[in-house]
């Protein structure tokens, strides 16, 4: 079994919150992460897509009451909105009785519908997000098979590569059909789809909303908001450009990212690592495998941007913790990675604190222009020993 690094993060911030919600999309192993926290907690696990764990709460004050001194799991919480001011009386009469740390792990798949529904905790609850299996918890030898086939469980370790694609085709499937509807259900499931299939192919690229939006029949506004929804639902990420005025640079078009590269090559019609090299999103794809595996290696808190210039110059990602100089990051798909024109004068404009070429080998070196060579496992290691400090 992969061990998670989150787990030590949830039992951490259960040692200081009353509450934790994890969060991550279905079948990423939420549920399956909660449990392995259980064993060390007297914990009782509620599931509220069952019939049975929903008639528990029927009086979920008095219920809940009753087990005060275990750990609650509540999975799929958004089911059930009231419950959250439940839990907020709870926790404050709790407090009253000592009971300040450890009381409820909240499991759900939707980012902004629960941290909306949690807004009556605050100052109660941490956020954690759980992404799919990253570069730090494969071995070296298998990155290749995360990057074809993507972190989700079932998909990555499933026996062949045509077992990992019909997985990911039925979760394509389930999602379009079973979850989406659960928080949209006035949004047309096909044109989710076909704007599903066209962000893939805009991997990592920014998006024409007026060409998107004629494509789909719909409206540059309802296009935003079908975007924003993949957005919430954690399958799509919005990275925006650099620039010194945040208020700027949230009026600039973001670069989109498919958050899975499994999923998007299974949206292409891409089945093994054979048809992926000969196809044209194999750079994009290598890009925004990279881009995500250090997003989620690092604190939430920390800023991730682009950046591109008038004039050409550009760098991949820029992230930067808590004050200080950004880390600057270009991805190549070379064994022999060199640094481009428009990445260095694009470090002379911004002036990074480090620069680094993330490339699919495994030894460090230094280039040219005092840019270091990296590959991704040790890329996602620098920027989870420092970053993670900001």
């Amino acid at each position: 079994m992969i061990d998670s690094i989150l787990k030590s993060k949830i039992k951490s911030s259960l040692s200081h919150y009353p509450a934790v919600a994890l969060i991550g999309p279905r079948q990423v192993g939420k549920t399956t992460l909660a449990r392995a926290v259980a064993t060390d907690f007297d914990a009782l696990h509620l599931d509220l897509e069952t019939p049975a764990d929903s008639r528990k709460l029927s009086n979920a004050f008095s219920y809940l009451q009753e087990h005060e001194q275990r750990l609650v799991i509540i999975d799929e919480i958004y089911h059930s909105p009231d419950l959250f001011k439940v839990l907020r009386a709870l926790i404050d009469g709790g407090r009253q009785r000592g009971l300040r740390s450890g009381r409820f792990l909240l499991l759900g798949s939707a980012s902004m519908e629960l941290m909306r529904q949690s807004e009556s905790l605050a100052g109660r609850i941490a956020h954690l997000e759980l992404h799919p299996f990253n570069a730090l918890e494969v071995p070296e030898t298998k990155l290749d098979k995360l990057w074809v086939r993507g972190g989700f469980p079932d998909s990555f370790l499933a026996s062949t590569d045509k077992i990992s694609y019909d997985w990911r085709k039925n979760f394509i499937a389930s999602y379009i059909s079973r979850e989406m509807p659960q928080f949209a259900p006035l949004m047309p499931r096909a044109t989710l789809l076909r704007l599903w299939i066209m962000l893939a192919h805009y991997q990592g690229q920014k998006i024409n909303p007026a060409t998107l939006a004629s494509s789909l029949s719909v409206s540059k506004p309802t296009l935003s908001r079908y975007v924003d929804f993949l957005v919430d639902l954690l399958l799509v990420k919005k990275i925006y450009p650099w620039f010194t005025n945040r208020k700027k640079s949230l009026r600039r078009s973001p670069r989109i990212y498919l958050t899975n590269s499994g999923l998007c090559h299974t949206l292409l019609d891409i089945t093994d690592k054979e048809k992926l090299l000969g196809h044209p999103v194999v750079g994009p794809s290598w890009e925004g495998f990279v881009v995500h595996n250090i997003l989620s290696s690092i604190s939430p808190h920390c800023e991730a941007h682009y950046y591109r210039s008038y004039g050409g110059a550009e760098i991949d990602l820029l992230i930067r913790g808590s004050g200080g100089k950004p880390w600057a990051i270009e991805v190549k798909r070379s064994e022999a990675p060199s640094c481009g024109r428009g990445f260095t004068q694009a470090c002379r404009d911004v002036q990074p604190e480090r620069a680094f070429l993330v490339y699919p080998g495994r030894e460090r070196f230094p280039t040219r222009y005092g840019v270091e060579a990296i590959g991704l496992r040790e890329m996602c290691r620098e920027v989870a020993n420092y970053l993670t400090k900001g």
